[in-house]
C-alpha cells in the first residue's frame, strides 16, 4: 500500500498486532493548508475584517476587499467550507456519498454493513447522517452537499478508477474523507485495508492448501480489486510461479454480471484447483454455480472469498475469507471527518489485514484466524 499508517484510538485496535502490513511510501499530499489568520498577517488586518472581506460583506470598503481576495489568491488560500457551514448555522449532519457506477452496487452487504457502523459512529457524536450518490456525471455532487449547508462534511465509500474526481472538492475546501484504496496521485486522506496484502494472503493460503491452478475473479478496473489481483500475483511468483490468463475471469462486483461470466468461463474453463474471489458475494455465487455443475467445495475447489461480511459464516459451506473490519472503520472515517471540522489534516488509515480460514477452503478445518 502507499498509505501512510495511524490508527483510530478505539479498543478494537488492538486487533491490528496481529497484522504485518507491506511497507510502502506516503500517497501524494497538498502542501498545509494557508489559515485565515495567515492572511490576515499578511495584508496587516484582523481575521474577522479577512473573514468579511473574503464572503463579499458591504462593510468593508470595495478596494480593501480586493486587496485581500487577490492576496488570498495569489497564496492558494481555499476557504473551508465546511467549516463557514458551520459558523453560520448548526449543521449536524454529515453526508455519506456512494460513489456509483457499474462496478459496485449500492445494495452490496459490505457497502451496507459499513453505512451501519458510520451511522453507529455519527449517532455517538449527535450527528444525523444523510446518504447520497454521485457519478462521474455529477461531480459537484460532494462540494455541492457542504456550500449549500446541507452537511457540515462527507464521507465517501468508493472511488472511481481515477482519483481526479474526489481531489477537486479536497482542493476547494471540502471536510471530506474516503474509504478506499490509497492511490498514488490522491490528495485525500482515505481509511482502508491493505488490499495487495490481503490478496496476498488469501493466495498463499490457497497455495498451502495444495492448490496449483488458482483462479482469479474480479473487476482489474477496480482499484481495489486491482491491488488484490497484485497480491494474487505476488504469492505465485513467491514461488517461482505465473498464473495462466486463462485463470483470470473479468467480472465487476454485481452478482448477476458474476454468475452469467463466471457460468460462461466454466463451460470452456481450464484445470483449476483454486479461486481467489475478491468479494464475499462474488465467492457465494461462484459456489452456487459450480454446485450446479457438481464442482464441490472444497473438496474440488477450494475458494477463498474478500470481505467477512456476515453471510460468509453462516452459508454452506463457511467462506474463508479476508476481513475487512468495518467497525473500525466506521469510527475512523466520523473520527477523521471531524479532525478535519475542527482544521486539522488526519493521516490515511490502514486498518487490520486478517484471514479467516473456514471451510470453503480446507476439506477439514477449524474456523481460525490467519495474520502474515
Amino acid at each position: 500500500m502507499t498509505s501512510p499508517r495511524s490508527r483510530p484510538s478505539d479498543p478494537h485496535a488492538a486487533a491490528s498486532s496481529d497484522v504485518s502490513a507491506s511497507s510502502a511510501s506516503a500517497p501524494l499530499r497538498p502542501a498545509k493548508r494557508m489559515q485565515m489568520g495567515d492572511i490576515a498577517r499578511l495584508a496587516g488586518v484582523s481575521i474577522a475584517t479577512v473573514s468579511r472581506a473574503l464572503s463579499g460583506h458591504p462593510a468593508i470598503p470595495a478596494a480593501t476587499r480586493d486587496r485581500i481576495t487577490e492576496l488570498a489568491r495569489s497564496v492558494n488560500y481555499q476557504v473551508n467550507v465546511g467549516a463557514a457551514s458551520l459558523r453560520k448555522r448548526d449543521v449536524k449532519t454529515v453526508a455519506v456519498c456512494i460513489l456509483v457506477d457499474r462496478l459496485q452496487s449500492i445494495s452490496d452487504p459490505f457497502i451496507l454493513s459499513l453505512l451501519g457502523h458510520i451511522a453507529d459512529a455519527l449517532d455517538q457524536r449527535g450527528y444525523a447522517l444523510l446518504l447520497t450518490r454521485a457519478s462521474t456525471e455529477q461531480p459537484d455532487t460532494i462540494t455541492h452537499m457542504v456550500e449549500n449547508g446541507q452537511a457540515a462534511g462527507v464521507i465517501v465509500i468508493g472511488q472511481f478508477i481515477h482519483p481526479d474526481h474526489l481531489n477537486a472538492p479536497m482542493l476547494r475546501g471540502v471536510p471530506m474523507m474516503v474509504w478506499g484504496a490509497a492511490l498514488p496521485s490522491m490528495l485525500y486522506p482515505v481509511v482502508g485495508t491493505d488490499n495487495e496484502l490481503g490478496g496476498y494472503l488469501a493466495t498463499r493460503h490457497l497455495l498451502e492448501q495444495g492448490c496449483q491452478r488458482i483462479a482469479f475473479l474480479g473487476e482489474h478496473q477496480h482499484p481495489e480489486a486491482d491491488l488484490r489481483h497484485a497480491g494474487y500475483r505476488r504469492a505465485h511468483a513467491e514461488r517461482g510461479l505465473m498464473p495462466a490468463p486463462q485463470l483470470e475471469i473479468n467480472s465487476p462486483f454485481e452478482p448477476g454480471h458474476t454468475r452469467q461470466r463466471f457460468a460462461s468461463w466454466l463451460t470452456q474453463a481450464p484445470e483449476f484447483d483454486g479461486l481467489f474471489c475478491v468479494s464475499d458475494v462474488m465467492a457465494v455465487n461462484a459456489i452456487a454455480v459450480m454446485a450446479e455443475r457438481g464442482i464441490r467445495v472444497p473438496h474440488h475447489v477450494k475458494v477463498v472469498g474478500y470481505d467477512d461480511v456476515a453471510m460468509a459464516s453462516h452459508v454452506h459451506p463457511s467462506i474463508t475469507t479476508v476481513r475487512q473490519p468495518v467497525d473500525l472503520a466506521g469510527f475512523a472515517l466520523v473520527e477523521g471527518l471531524f479532525a478535519m471540522l475542527q482544521g486539522q489534516r488526519p493521516d490515511s488509515t490502514v486498518l487490520p489485514t486478517v484471514l479467516m480460514v473456514r471451510e470453503s477452503s480446507s476439506d477439514s478445518v477449524e474456523d481460525g484466524t490467519h495474520a502474515p
